[in-house]
């Protein structure tokens, strides 16, 4: 190390440990306010929340940090790029410099207003009160365009945005990418919709919470999902949430008369958990102890409620299973008939409900709706409206009220948004190239499933991706796992291969 490195570098080190123990305190108020919380704690919980996301923003911002990070650039500059110490100090950097670019008091103003929109969602959704919530969400978009302003040059007001959440996509790159998909996914949707039609009665049957929660929680586990550093809890919206590298939560929500949606919730939320469990302990306490980009983290979540989840090889062993939970409603269901169900192909209103094939369409909707208002070309108060219009034109379908409209996803009440959706649609390109990537490393990886093992795959995605948490950057990660760029190709081949085989058609 250069003279005083070793020094300086403890130094920040125990600043950014303390930082991260904060953000673990506020990750543990939100999840409790998700959860557990009484109604009438919502107003104390959001100053909670606002007065330590304003600590953090202090600490974080400090001029000290600053110095530090000056002081470490020799240093840095001396590693090698791949080195443990030179991405520390580069991601600390990287968010150092966006940070000291929001004053404290614009935290704290966001954060309050993002637990008062939540809760203000959690009343609206359930009573379709669109009245309600759009003034919460027209200070949202005043926000975040404020926020924009923080960051001068970029080419879109969106692009700071996405940068945060997606570092190094823009609205430039992101459009063709999405149209590139929107003109490969609109002919294999009309193929399928030619075909005779999937009857999937047999998920909205009577299923009992208890046997639901057990055995998605059972299939969890055996995925690599490590309860003992974890726990799931039943919410509104199912999300993930790290306290720390040992205490990973999940969320699910269960229907009785929906088999589904609770268990591919729990597949789904236990991807993102095994990416948080599975970072290097080295890099505990420090920013890089976490997933590197919402991309990258929905690839996980995707390709364990996806790819594996709803692939035959995994039924052929569970299905049993699940058969013995419920003999009634499925002890003369054939495994085909339940594969098929759960893989159906259908427009549909709800994007955490989609299909493999339209679910891309959800994402499009959303990400031109936020661009259409931050750029000014729609007013906030229209976007209702404008929903159900853009449903219809790229899905066939209306919903007849707000609450499956709008008003489905928490994302937009909670302050995010322009720049979160974007991640969805990366996760699914980037897990059709991971998992191509994956078989080709281990062409054993099906056989396995199909004997309901999943400890290749686990350990191969734990190695190439869970440990260097954000030690590489979207970009170089899928170059380094998969030795390729970021390319579309392997998840359209995906689709095409699965819906075309699952439906007897070529795509």
């Amino acid at each position: 190390m250069t003279n005083g490195a070793p020094a300086a570098l403890a130094e920040l080190k125990v600043r950014l440990q303390e930082i991260y123990d904060l953000n673990g305190a506020v990750a543990v108020l939100y999840w409790d306010e998700s959860t557990h919380m009484p109604e009438g704690g919502a107003a104390g919980r959001g100053r909670q929340i606002a007065t330590l996301q304003s600590v953090i923003h202090s600490k974080f911002t400090a001029p000290e940090i600053g110095r530090l990070l000056d002081q470490l650039e020799p240093y840095r500059a001396a590693l090698a790029d791949d080195h443990d110490d030179a991405a520390l100090l580069r991601v600390s950097r990287r968010d150092y410099d966006r940070a000291t670019k929001v004053p404290a008091a614009f935290v704290s103003e966001a954060a309050l207003h993002s637990s008062a929109g939540y809760e203000a969602w959690a009343k609206a959704r359930p009573t379709n009160d669109a009245a309600l919530i759009l003034p919460f969400l027209e200070k949202t978009v005043d926000l975040r365009r404020r926020y924009a302003d923080f960051f001068p040059g970029y080419q879109h007001v969106a692009d700071p945005l996405i940068d945060g959440n997606d570092p190094g996509m823009t609205v430039a790159l992101l459009r063709p990418l999405f149209a590139r998909l929107r003109d490969e996914l609109s002919p294999m949707v009309a193929t399928i919709a030619t075909c005779p039609v999937v009857d999937d009665e047999l998920l909205h049957r009577h299923y009992p919470e208890a046997h639901q929660w057990a055995f998605g929680e059972k299939l969890a586990a055996a995925y690599g999902y490590d309860f003992n550093r974890g726990g799931q809890a039943k919410t509104r919206h199912p999300f993930c949430v790290n306290f720390s590298i040992d205490d990973v939560r999940i969320t699910t929500r269960i229907d009785e008369h929906d088999l589904a949606g609770g268990l591919f919730s729990t597949l789904h939320e236990s991807g993102h958990a095994m990416y948080e469990q599975g970072v290097g302990h080295q890099y505990s306490g420090t920013p890089l102890a976490s997933g590197t980009s919402s991309g990258v983290h929905e690839s996980q979540s995707r390709l364990w409620e996806n790819m594996v989840g709803r692939s035959h090889g995994l039924w052929q062993h569970y299905y049993p299973d699940l058969q013995a939970l419920y003999p009634d409603a499925l002890g003369d269901i054939p495994l085909d008939n339940f594969y098929k169900a759960i893989n159906k192909v259908q427009p549909s209103l709800i994007r955490t409900e989609a299909d493999e094939v339209t679910y891309n369409l959800h994402v499009i909707i959303r990400f031109e709706l936020e661009l259409d208002v931050l750029e000014g070309k729609l007013a906030v108060r229209d976007i209702p409206e404008e929903w159900h219009a853009r449903y219809q034109k790229y899905l066939g379908v209306h919903s007849p009220d707000h609450r499956n409209g709008f008003l489905q996803d928490v994302h937009w009440f909670q302050g995010d948004f322009g720049g979160g959706f974007q991640g969805y649609t990366l996760g699914n390109v980037m897990a059709g190239q991971i998992y191509a990537a994956a078989l080709a490393a281990h062409p054993s990886i099906p056989t396995e499933i199909a004997a309901g093992h999943f400890a290749t795959l686990k350990h191969w995605l734990t190695q190439e991706i869970y440990t260097h948490g954000r030690k590489y950057e979207p970009a170089e990660l899928i170059q380094r796992v998969t030795g390729r760029p970021l390319e579309v190709e392997p998840y359209l081949a995906y689709l095409r291969t699965k819906f075309g085989a699952l439906y007897g058609v070529t795509l």
